[in-house]
């Protein structure tokens, strides 16, 4: 009889195109993953996959076996869910991606799962890259601003505004931007992941500004330093800049100028299955993004 174990190290070593990256997936050395699969194809008297000095490859047999493992890997863990519902336990290995800003702020929700849950295997990546979830194998995340993929689903915890920021060192240089158009003549702090066009509103009037900049960054806290350093002016969510403000390391400008709000969400892959431990992740992160919302008072320097 065959081991899911076993199945599920080749279907991560197919997806994954090598040993060592299916090892870092599943949490395991990488002589595990070989000697799984090795033991499958053992098992079944057929080579699964071709190895070269580059990598792997499924062979016809190994594609097809990956489609069927898929489904059967999936059809345990629905069974697995529906178990663990009877008895109000959740278990398995819950794997999220989540802001590397975040992590003051979700690190106590997560040991308040690890606490409820004792069978939860919790697995979280804090980083501001956005994962593919599919190809990275992660079961949900959690995103700060907007989420552009429309095949994910999507269930926002909390609106969050931005404010534009710059050093008072680096406006007294410079200069104060008045209007939305002024930015084209500052630099601009850029963060990588998010859109390069911006919309300002001020009443019935929309002004649209591509500000341009020669330092960027994926991470928030980075952005939030360079502009304290007095390199330039940054639009950032008013809590990540909520301490430099009310110490007055930094100071709002165009602060009569609106931008879109944006948002706080956790996302998972498409698909009408939710997993037991996905129900249970959003579930919590609903619950404390109510109970305790995102620190946000800095708004008041918008007034």
């Amino acid at each position: 009889m065959l081991d899911p174990e076993d199945l599920r190290a080749f279907v991560e070593a197919v997806e994954a195109g090598g040993f060592n990256r299916a090892a870092a997936r599943l949490g395991v050395a990488k002589s595990i993953v070989s000697r799984r699969i090795a033991r499958l194809e053992a098992e079944l008297g057929v080579r699964l996959l071709t190895r070269t000095t580059r990598g792997i490859s499924p062979t016809e047999a190994g594609l097809d076996l990956k489609v069927r493992g898929e489904r059967v890997l999936a059809e345990l863990e629905e069974m697995r869910d529906a178990v663990a519902q009877q008895s109000s336990e959740v278990s398995g290995r819950l794997r999220v991606s989540a802001p590397l800003s975040f992590v003051n702020y979700l690190a106590p929700i997560f040991s308040e799962m690890g606490c409820r849950h004792p069978k939860l295997e919790l697995d979280v990546s804090f980083s501001d890259r956005h994962v593919d979830l599919v190809g990275e194998r992660f079961d949900a995340a959690i995103r700060a601003g907007t989420v552009r993929d429309p095949s994910l689903i999507v269930r926002r915890l909390a609106p969050v505004l931005a404010v534009v920021v710059a050093s008072p060192g680096y406006l007294a240089r410079k200069g104060v931007p008045q209007t939305p158009d002024d930015l084209a003549q500052h630099d601009f702090l850029i963060y990588s992941g998010g859109p390069r066009d911006l919309q300002f509103h001020k009443g019935n009037s929309v002004y649209a500004v591509r500000p341009a900049g020669r330092l960027a960054s994926d991470n928030g806290d980075a952005l939030i330093n360079w502009a304290v350093a007095g390199l330039g002016v940054l639009i950032t969510p008013t809590f990540l800049a909520q301490a430099p403000l009310e110490s007055g390391e930094l100071v709002p400008v165009l602060a009569d100028y609106a931008l879109p709000e944006l948002g706080i969400y956790v996302v998972r892959p498409p698909g009408a299955y939710v997993p037991g431990k996905v129900r249970v992740l959003t579930d919590t992160l609903v619950r404390h993004f109510e109970a305790t919302p995102v620190p946000d008072s800095c708004i008041a320097h918008r007034k």
